[in-house]
């Protein structure tokens, strides 16, 4: 019986197992947002963050804009100005609401964005219960799940700046474990000189900015199997490690002068204690948990105080397979560029990374707002040195 089971398994069409999974994402989407009052939908404390709407419309904008009016000769726009304020940075596609703004958008409300989620969802589901699904809209609603997914995890970390920076500092909601006990034991793992092949080069989705697989030569070197814990960053801090002009870098040194940085965001002291703000609530830092919200100027600061340094994003994916990660997005010394060969998408979906590929800085690893299956070894990420509302962390290098 179970190999009947199997067999008609396998037997189903490529289309129906996409619709399954398009089903599961959509509505872990909106699970993120259950335990929000409505007024938390709204919110945008800077001008990093969304609002918890804006994630809900601009996904689904994502399948209607690339997917429905590309693949759908029948298709006709929801609400034509909905591609103007939920356009997140496509120019091809046209204008779009300025992004420090959108908090400012009450309208349409939360329910109407709902609504025309549901509008979408149906017109993809008829799509995708089409036994004559083309290729090229299959692989595009692929792209669309993934860009969905990165979006549940800035829903998670923008929910986390909005309840976060109030004056009541209020739970989510669910029981989030934001660290996870580690495993490995605290060693250096060698890094032997030599030629490595790094980029994602096989079967299944990446984005188009893990390849083309390549190859890279590396020079001796040792990463630490662990992530650095709060109870070694306190040191740092105690040493006065904010105030020495010598373990920063120009721009680092900058941005904590000019912004009175002196801990990891969401820290504050009290009594002579150090509290952080958590999904769960306000908590004293727990000195073995990996410290969090760490900017790139932060990691490299305290990896100098140490007299380290951080991996190289190459180094990185080269020794992954000997240790664990996924807790924390781990800065690497790796500005973000193109790997050789590399030729970003035609069209308006060329846009969704090439065009990012200067003055960042490549992280590795994913995160525990990652959603589960989304990362991988080649996995890059990126944001600006000063930014630190992701659920960013340390791995030193030798």
């Amino acid at each position: 019986m179970k190999n009947i089971t199997r067999a008609r398994r396998e037997m189903r069409p490529p289309s129906l197992e996409l619709h399954k999974d398009y089903l599961r994402i959509r509505k872990e989407t909106e699970s993120r947002c259950n335990p929000l009052a409505i007024e938390d939908h709204v919110a945008q404390p800077m001008a990093d963050v969304s609002p918890p709407k804006w994630h809900l419309a601009h996904t689904s904008w994502f399948f209607e804009e690339f997917v429905l009016l590309e693949f759908v000769e029948s298709y006709r726009v929801f609400h034509e100005k909905y591609r103007y304020l939920f356009n997140s940075y496509y120019e091809a596609v046209g204008p779009r609401h300025n992004r420090p703004r959108r908090g400012t958008a009450t309208r349409p409300t939360v329910d109407e964005v709902y609504v025309y989620r549901d509008a979408v969802d149906r017109a993809m589901t008829a799509l995708l219960s089409s036994a004559a699904l083309p290729d090229a809209a299959g692989h595009r609603v692929s792209l669309g799940l993934h860009h969905e997914q990165q979006h549940q995890e800035l829903l998670v970390t923008d929910i986390k700046n909005i309840l976060g920076t109030q004056p009541l500092q209020p739970a989510y909601g669910p029981s989030i474990r934001e660290s996870l006990l580690e495993p490995d034991e605290d060693r250096w793992i060698d890094i032997p000189e030599g030629s490595y092949e790094i980029g994602h080069g096989g079967h299944g989705f990446s984005f188009d900015n893990e390849g083309p697989r390549h190859k890279v030569y590396l020079q001796n070197g040792r990463i630490r199997s662990t992530l650095v814990r709060n109870r070694e960053f306190l040191e740092f801090m105690a040493d006065g490690g904010y105030e020495d002009f010598r373990h920063w870098l120009s721009d680092g040194w900058t941005w904590v002068q000019a912004n009175g940085i002196d801990a990891p965001l969401y820290w504050r002291k009290v009594d002579g204690e150090w509290l952080e703000y958590t999904l769960n609530g306000v908590a004293p830092v727990d000195p073995e948990a990996p410290v969090l919200h760490v900017s790139f100027y932060e990691a490299a600061a305290f990896a100098s105080w140490l007299g380290l340094r951080l991996p190289s994003e190459q180094e990185w994916e080269t020794a992954q397979p000997a240790f664990s990660h996924g807790q924390r997005w781990e800065w690497t010394q790796s500005a973000y560029g193109p790997y050789p060969g590399y030729q970003p998408l035609e069209g308006a979906i060329g846009e969704y990374n090439g065009k990012f590929m200067a003055n960042q800085m490549v992280l590795r690893g994913g995160s525990v707002a990652t959603p589960r299956g989304h990362a991988r070894a080649t996995y890059r990420n990126f944001f600006y040195p000063h930014q630190r509302w992701q659920y960013t962390g340390i791995r030193l290098a030798r």
